[in-house]
């Protein structure tokens, strides 16, 4: 699932663009509503033509509020630049654009709102032309510009339609068991209790998990989690999340705490970063000036400690150890932002590289930046559980491949990251211990794998409540439904039948407890059919009279039951009565060498069409071989 947000000056449309995307208003707040203003975060949600659903967040655009846009872009995986037609590109512009740039959004598209306003198209091409040119050495440079009008709906479709393919540039959200919800929302529903909302990353969460609030350490359980005002009964990363808790009071929680399972992160007072001083900001980044820290949907008050320098001249970048008024909790490799508090000004950003070091260091000590660049560039455990993460599942020769790290290196190290279980060696279905790795065999993580069986898990129980009447999902359609390769689909299923939760009949697969079950009222209209049947058994009502007496569903039933056995588009035959006359059929063809159509009629009293679908039948079935007007057993 993928986020997406808006960004742009303050009344150039955003609000309206996101209600003429989506159908919803995303201004919630009654202050909003009357001063045609965002002033915190919206959201809505959208199904795009390919079926996927994605959230929206709409960030504000006022430099008031410039502190809840930075709550918002957090976590999103595109762009919507929204610039007004009849303005063109104004200071909030080029400050969204900026931190777009600081927060590594990989991909977003333009909207040139309120085209409506503009009658002239030469200056309509002129306000493109300047957004083209504000555009360039940014993460949107290549992005798509788009006329829109929010109004009369021109463009709107075919900016829907560009949606999609912006966001095959977008992060994978990868699942390494640590979920994390940074809190950009919290409110009461009577008779549930306390919600928070945010945007998933890093791992899954699912009704009645334990959780805790950092960093006040508080813990609850999960009571329910809803994905766009949907229940579910799991959150997967990237997407946007509510979670209702138990054992919480919406006292004890704001914003900019982080919903976390136990004990698996730690809030910090340090953090160790590498940053990027905008070549625009108005001054040098000094030693121990003041700044606001924008990480997650946190926002707090931090002290630099410039490592190496005693100031960085605007476009220079360098590494900072923040010290944090309030403890944050973060993870190495998040997006930051910094502004200056007054006058309020964002001056730069970049990522962290340690979210909870041990001291506060030797501001020029050599040891301390080798210790920085080796964080930064990634060891060979980082290299090779990104490029895993990234993949989902890949072979060994795979991961040599994109690595580009040395064979024997890789094998080292993956025999400890398996051994440390954060990652996992798949054979046949199952985890082995041995270390003689083949090129061409299959590495993923514990929660990717757990992901992908889980959902397997979900599909047949989906399928179950669809089509109750049939037996299971097809193997193949299953498999065609998830789009997952045939090797690791097969040794999914292979995982989920060995450890018996799942079963297989024929190319049927289904969850244990499940079996096809026939009301009274279907089991009486079923009998009368057979009933039906029985009276005269080789001369049966056909094909469309069964399904027009008992229904399509109810027939097709039958046949997977293999109650009825279907010969023909028109004939059916009733099991016994199929198996029966197959074997006199041969027992005739034994006693005379040979068979005819006309022959098989007259002995079972039938007409020649019933009896030429049963031969042709049994020639499928390779029982019997035709030769002229004759059968012979093959």
């Amino acid at each position: 699932m993928h986020v997406i947000g808006t960004a742009g000056h303050v009344d150039h449309g955003k609000s309206a663009l996101v209600e003429a995307i989506t159908g919803i208003h995303p201004d919630r707040l009654k202050e909003e509503r009357e001063r045609e203003m965002t002033i915190d975060l919206g959201f809505a949600w959208l199904t795009l033509p390919g079926g996927e659903e994605i959230g929206i967040v709409d960030v504000a655009g006022h430099r008031d509020f410039m502190e809840n846009m930075l709550a918002g872009v957090g976590g999103i995986d595109a762009v919507i630049l929204v610039v007004a037609a009849d303005e063109g590109i104004m200071p909030q512009t080029r400050e969204h654009l900026a931190i777009l740039d600081l927060l590594n959004v990989p991909s977003g598209l333009v909207a040139l709102t309120k085209i409506d306003l503009v009658s002239d198209v030469e200056w309509l091409d002129l306000v493109e032309e300047d957004v083209r040119k504000t555009l360039l050495g940014t993460a949107l440079e290549d992005a798509k510009i788009y006329r829109v009008s929010s109004k009369t709906k021109a463009g709107i479709p075919e900016l829907i339609d560009g949606i999609e393919p912006c966001l095959r540039n977008s992060h994978r959200h990868i699942d390494i068991g640590k979920p994390r919800l940074p809190i950009d929302r919290v409110f009461t529903m009577p008779g549930f209790g306390t919600v928070v909302t945010g945007t998933l990353n890093n791992g899954s969460f699912a009704v009645g998990d334990e959780i805790e609030i950092l960093p006040s350490g508080i813990k609850g359980r999960i009571r329910g989690l809803q994905t766009h005002r949907k229940k579910v009964d799991m959150a997967y990363p990237g997407s946007r999340t509510a979670i209702n808790m138990s054992g919480v009071n919406i006292h004890e929680v704001s914003r900019s705490q982080v919903v976390v399972k136990p004990s698996t992160y730690q809030p910090s007072w340090l953090l160790d970063v590498c940053y990027e001083h905008l070549p625009d900001a108005s001054q040098a980044l000094k030693h121990d000036q003041q700044v606001k820290l924008f990480v997650g949907a946190s926002e707090t008050l931090a002290r630099i400690r410039l490592l190496g320098k005693e100031k960085l001249s605007q476009g220079e970048d360098g590494w900072l150890q923040l010290e944090t008024k309030l403890p944050v909790v973060a993870s190495r490799g998040d997006r930051y932002i910094l502004r200056r508090p007054s006058p309020g000004e964002t001056i730069g950003g970049g990522f962290v590289v340690d979210a909870n070091p041990k001291t506060k260091y030797k501001r020029f000590s050599a040891h301390v930046f080798e210790r920085l660049n080796a964080l930064a560039q990634g060891t060979p455990e980082k290299i090779i559980l990104q490029t895993v993460l990234e993949t989902g599942v890949l072979s060994i020769q795979e991961l040599i491949e994109y690595s580009r790290l040395a064979e024997p290196l890789i094998l080292n190290t993956l025999t400890q990251l398996i051994a440390d279980k954060i990652l996992l060696r798949i054979e046949h279905g199952e985890t082995t211990p041995a270390m003689d790795f083949s090129d061409d065999e299959l590495i993923t993580t514990p929660a990717y794998w757990e992901q992908w069986c889980n959902q397997i898990l979900d599909e047949i129980s989906g399928y179950h409540q669809q089509y109750p009447l049939r037996p299971g999902i097809p193997r193949e359609e299953l498999r065609s439904h998830i789009k997952l390769l045939p090797r690791f689909f097969n040794l999914l299923v292979a995982a989920l039948l060995n450890d018996g939760k799942i079963t297989e009949t024929g190319k049927y697969l289904k969850l244990p407890d499940f079996s096809v079950r026939f009301s009274a009222e279907q089991q009486a209209i079923i009998d009368s059919l057979l009933s039906k049947i029985r009276s005269n058994p080789y001369l049966t009502p056909s094909v469309k009279d069964c399904q027009s007496e008992i229904g399509e569903a109810l027939y097709e039933a039958l046949i997977v039951q293999e109650v009825l056995i279907q010969v023909s588009p028109e004939v059916v035959f009733l099991r016994d009565s199929y198996l029966n006359m197959v074997e006199e059929v041969k027992q005739m063809i034994a006693s005379q060498g040979k068979v005819t159509a006309a022959e098989v009629r007259d002995h079972f009293n039938t007409s020649r069409k019933y009896a030429l679908a049963l031969l042709e039948y049994m020639d499928a079935k390779g029982i019997t071989i035709r030769s002229g007007d004759e059968r012979r057993l093959k």
